[in-house]
């Protein structure tokens, strides 16, 4: 076998039926003839073909996808409906001196967006003051008595970031007030929209853009791109010099990453484009936070999704809103410092807080499982609790659906009877669609999000009837994707050629996320050399191949499941692994190491 081996040659196993995790294994290219040729006509090497293959990167495509460049994806920003009316409208406030308010969602993508136009104002010699809500006591979205606070202290003109697109009573109530409003969102929109001067949303069911896919971030630094033009145009930069908007790819990377929307398109070229200005350290907050995160190398996906993210997140889990958009919007690099320092340690406290109310839902769901005898699994799963954080709900909810596979909701439940809910979905499974159908139903107070993730807000006594409503709404979608589980494979290695080279070279297709999945590689007729648990229930291993080749490898999680039993007691046949090629620096050393992801027996 080569080095980089031809589906030819994985077809043995690339038909595995069962495995550790259950799936089948199946290769994701669909058209062998498509990676030979990107292979010939652009002189790619083959593994790097057939990864462009399966994610069926046309031969005329093949150059844009490998160098995603702006200018190779970026649209006019006025083919967003109401995206010249939000712009002329901002416009004018930034001309006519108008006193301007941010009013930003508390995650990393209400935080990157609301920095972002903090520090575009910045640049153009205007204020702009900004205002995040505080998610225990005022929740999501814009909310009547802040809107109008801000009214009363002089603000004329509100930009709501990364919410606002379903907020009709409070954005009512601030138009009776006189306060106009500009709402910059991606979230799932109903037919009625609330009273606004515009409302720019890629995902409102008029708007033909086909820009679906975009965080709020992506949406906001389309309408500083719309703006800039508009005061351009008006002369605004007739003696002062017009801001460079590619400094400010770096947020738009973080909040991209961080919102888990497709890597496609236009997005993948804003995390592609993002991360080089990130490794160039110009934004204070960033940089503070990767030293305090102990961030090294060049940042990636996993830096800003699993490093920078949580940190940025946790003010606004444990009560300190607005910590994200200060760090990421100040100048001051003392500043800066302490704010990531503070946001470190509301990280580790958030951790604690996590540990415990994943805990009573995983043993919520077990029970409740167990109790109903259940031999599959329902299409959706709910824990609700009384006194759960609701801080950490979104990523207790997201552990149960990678520990179920399942799309889940976890609702925290205060002393008033009322449950804020955070939902995490799975692929092909459109969980915002299905929370707007409920809100629709007349199950919720609010709601609102995307394909893979939601939140809510229900009473207490109408989270049975919410949970049936939605396991029927989802009940298709899950089990087409359960019919469809599969481990989809790219190509064949051998471990000689799992090596630094060829991991830089897969890399070219990168970067790698939702909807540009990295690349998984099937690794035949493997010797297991040793295993051993480490850190908390991960199994370590070495593995060797029939070429001689030796490999590290790592399953995480999974020391009590099948693909960790069996990585711990099989050291006496010739396994089939599936895994993804990682870089592992540790101790200086430039090597690679195997995350696997299943296993099959010969």
């Amino acid at each position: 076998m080569s080095a980089a081996g031809t589906r030819a040659e994985a077809a043995a196993f690339l038909g595995v039926e069962r495995s550790a995790t259950g799936k089948r294994w199946a290769s994701r290219v669909e058209d062998d003839r498509l990676a030979l040729a990107l292979a010939q006509r652009h002189g790619l090497p083959e593994l790097l073909a057939r990864v462009l293959a399966a994610r069926k990167v046309s031969l005329e495509d093949a150059p844009k996808f490998l160098e995603p460049t702006l200018r190779g994806y970026m649209p006019d920003p006025s083919v967003l409906r109401d995206m010249d009316a939000a712009a002329e409208r901002v416009a004018k406030a930034i001309q006519g001196g108008e006193s301007v308010a941010v009013f930003g969602d508390y995650d990393v993508d209400g935080a990157t967006s609301s920095a972002l136009l903090v520090r575009y104002f910045r640049a153009v010699g205007a204020s702009l003051r900004f205002y995040i809500p505080d998610r225990i006591r005022e929740g999501y979205g814009p909310n009547a008595p802040a809107l109008l606070r801000l009214k009363k202290e002089g603000v004329r003109l509100v930009i709501t970031v990364d919410c606002g697109t379903m907020a009709h009573k409070a954005l009512g109530q601030a138009k009776e007030a006189g306060l106009n409003i500009v709402v910059l969102d991606h979230h799932q929109a109903e037919h009625a929209l609330p009273p606004t001067s515009a409302l720019v949303n890629p995902n409102r069911l008029d708007d033909e853009s086909g820009l679906g896919q975009l965080a709020a971030v992506g949406v906001t630094f389309l309408f500083i791109v719309a703006l800039n033009r508009v005061l351009r145009d008006a002369g605004w930069f007739e003696g002062r010099e017009a801001p460079d908007l590619m400094q400010w790819l770096d947020l738009v990377a973080l909040g991209t990453v961080c919102d888990v929307v497709p890597l496609t398109g236009l997005n993948r070229a804003f995390v592609a484009q993002g991360l080089k200005i990130m490794a160039r350290r110009q934004n204070a907050g960033l940089v503070a936070l990767s030293d305090v995160a102990r961030l090294e190398g060049l940042p990636n996906t996993y830096h800003a999704g699993f490093l920078l993210g949580p940190r940025v997140n946790a003010g606004g889990r444990v009560g300190r809103a607005d910590f994200g958009t200060r760090l990421l919007s100040t100048e001051d690099a003392q500043e800066a410092m302490q704010l990531a320092q503070e946001l470190d340690s509301y990280n580790k406290e958030r951790q604690v807080i996590e540990a415990e109310v994943l805990e009573d839902a995983l043993g919520m769901v077990e029970a409740r499982l167990s109790r109903e005898r259940r031999n599959t699994l329902p299409p959706l799963l709910v824990a609700a609790g009384e006194g759960w954080h609701p801080g950490v709900i979104g990523i207790v909810a997201s552990r149960l659906k990678d520990h179920w596979n399942r799309p889940s909701f976890v609702i925290a439940i205060d002393k008033q009877g009322e449950g804020k809910g955070s939902g995490r979905s799975v692929p092909g499974v459109d969980m915002g669609r299905a929370v707007t159908a409920a809100l629709e139903e007349g199950l919720l107070v609010n709601g609102g999000g995307h394909a893979m993730a939601a939140g809510l807000t229900v009473k207490a006594s109408k989270i049975e009837a919410l949970e049936h409503f939605l396991s029927e709404y989802m009940l298709r979608d899950v089990s087409a994707a359960e019919e469809e589980k599969r481990l989809s494979i790219d190509g064949a290695l051998v471990p000689k050629a799992a090596t630094r080279e060829t991991l830089e070279m897969i890399e070219r297709a990168g970067p790698f996320g939702p909807g540009n999945a990295e690349p998984r590689f099937a690794l035949p007729r493997l010797r297991l050399i040793r295993s051993r648990i480490v850190g908390q229930n991960h199994v370590s291993c070495i593995l060797s191949g029939e070429d001689g080749g030796t490999l590290k490898a790592i399953a995480f999680r999974s020391a009590e499941k099948p693909l960790g039993q069996a990585l711990l007691d099989g050291h006496r046949g010739l396994y089939h692994v599936a895994g993804r090629l990682k870089a592992d620096d540790w101790q200086g050393r430039r090597s690679v190491q195997l995350h696997i992801d299943d296993l099959s027996a010969v």
